[in-house]
């Protein structure tokens, strides 16, 4: 249940961190908060959350530089906050790590919406999908949200490890932009086309043995991707 969910709040705004320690409190989160990065970092250190939030304009270590921190450590998803609505900042958020990215001012009902996606993400129970997948020498453990490739193991982010998980339980076939988004991010996306490159790309680093030349996660162009077992 989200409801017992311990999400941690990082702003540098006195302001930002109160209201969203009364909202997200009124819906029935376990709320911790920090000023800034260092902080948060040592709190993580005590007790750690099940979710997030993280503003990037922050002095000190900016919330990029947080999230990298945070996501060598932590599996929970990361939302980023930005009074920036730029395509190229999006990218840049998610490429630190993030799980997703919501611009300022943002309406309450906005957030809670795409918090209640990460965490229903997050907490899918492994009877949801095989226990398992071996291909070569990549392997997925399903149960345990891991992947090693060549024996060594391949750190993924909650979103990308959903993603991937999805386009392995559907081989060889074209899965539209929409559909993988709203599979993956939940049923308030469907136009973010953005946020699948990013993460395509970064799977393709990660476990393509040539990610300029994709053999398992193929683009098709105009229309989505597929994830390519060999024939």
């Amino acid at each position: 249940m989200t409801t017992s969910a311990a999400i941690l709040v990082i702003d540098d705004e006195a302001q930002i961190r109160r209201t969203l320690r009364t909202t997200l409190a009124g819906a029935g989160y376990r709320v911790l908060d920090a000023r800034n990065g260092e902080e948060a970092l040592l709190k993580i250190r005590e007790e750690t959350p099940d979710l997030l939030i993280i503003d990037i304009n922050m002095p000190g270590m900016c919330g990029f530089e947080v999230c990298w921190a945070i996501g060598e450590a932590s599996d929970a998803p990361i939302i980023m906050l930005s009074v920036r609505s730029g395509r190229r900042d999006k990218v840049r958020a998610l490429d630190a790590c993030s799980d997703d990215y919501v611009v300022k001012p943002f309406s309450t009902q906005e957030l809670l919406a795409r918090i209640r996606a990460n965490l229903r993400r997050q907490l899918q129970t492994a009877d949801e999908a095989p226990i398992s997948f071996d291909l070569n020498e990549l392997t997925i453990d399903f149960a345990r949200r891991t992947v090693t490739l060549r024996g060594k193991d391949v750190r993924l982010t909650p979103k990308e490890f959903d993603l991937l998980h999805y386009l392995v339980t559907h081989p060889n076939k074209v899965l539209p932009h929409r559909e993988l988004l709203q599979a993956v991010w939940g049923p308030d996306y469907g136009d973010q086309v953005e946020y699948l490159r990013v993460f395509i790309n970064q799977l393709r680093k990660k476990i393509e043995s040539d990610p300029a030349k994709p053999s398992l996660l193929v683009t098709e162009p105009w229309v989505g991707y597929r994830f390519q077992l060999p024939r």
